[in-house]
């Protein structure tokens, strides 16, 4: 059976590749995707002689056509996708492009997303009930984000902001903090990590009346705590509710 593999390899280093992703690297005869992930990956399987594919920015459908033609010609392919496949990744459009095709077995092999991988490298924010959500207006219409904001607030969540900002929309994060001050107290705990597992990785500890003015793009994990959220030793804790989090 032809087979195609939708990996998600984590943030970006090797290191937080899991073993899964790996194996399914090593079993592939060609691997596709974005640019920037192939470029991370390249050093280390270009040499065992993989076929390296790659296309831009929007052309996600393309890519896994593909996928799928390759596959098709009898070969392994991998497409991978940075964090986890699933979370804003490409498995839900590889499995509805290959649906008439039931004799291409597609495996889904999770990954790494950011807002666990975020979540690390800032101490334990997202220790009790957490949402995620994109600020990326390409594909969901931005009333709708700002209806998600808005009930996530107002359900006291843990909230994991992706894709904050890009060049195409730069205003979208402080307008997204103007819809949440509403209902966020000034003195929240808040957190980004930038370039998480790769050069240039960063992070910050603010309060939510400083997030609005601070930089990011779309290589920026943003973290809002929730009511109980606080920073213990200089790292940002939500805590579970155990009695020894609350000495």
């Amino acid at each position: 059976m032809a087979k195609i593999y939708v990996v998600g390899m984590g943030p970006g280093g090797e290191e937080y590749m899991t073993q899964e992703a790996a194996a399914a690297l090593e079993a592939s005869d060609v691997i596709a995707g974005y640019k920037v992930y192939i470029d991370l990956i390249k050093g280390r399987y270009a040499p065992l002689g993989k076929e390296l594919l790659f296309t831009g920015m929007k052309e996600e459908e393309k890519r896994c056509e593909l996928c799928l033609e390759r596959a098709l010609s009898g070969k392994t392919v991998s497409l991978i996708c940075s964090g986890d496949a699933g979370v804003y990744g490409m498995a839900s459009l590889m499995i509805a492009i290959a649906k008439e095709h039931p004799e291409v077995d597609i495996e889904v092999v999770a990954g790494v997303t950011a807002a666990l991988s975020g979540s690390a490298v800032l101490g334990a924010p997202i220790g009790h009930d957490f949402c995620v959500i994109s600020l990326s207006d390409l594909m969901t219409p931005w009333e709708l984000i700002k209806t998600r904001l808005i009930y996530a607030a107002k359900g006291d969540f843990v909230t994991v902001i992706y894709n904050p900002s890009s060049k195409g929309r730069p205003a979208h994060f402080k307008n997204a903090c103007d819809i949440l001050a509403e209902y966020i107290e000034p003195s929240r705990v808040c957190g980004l990590v930038h370039n998480i597992g790769r050069d240039g990785e960063s992070h910050e500890i603010c309060s939510f009346a400083e997030l609005k003015n601070k930089d990011t793009d779309m290589f920026t994990t943003v973290f809002i705590g929730n009511m109980q959220s606080k920073v213990i030793g200089g790292r940002f804790v939500t805590p579970r509710g155990y009695k020894s989090e609350e000495r």
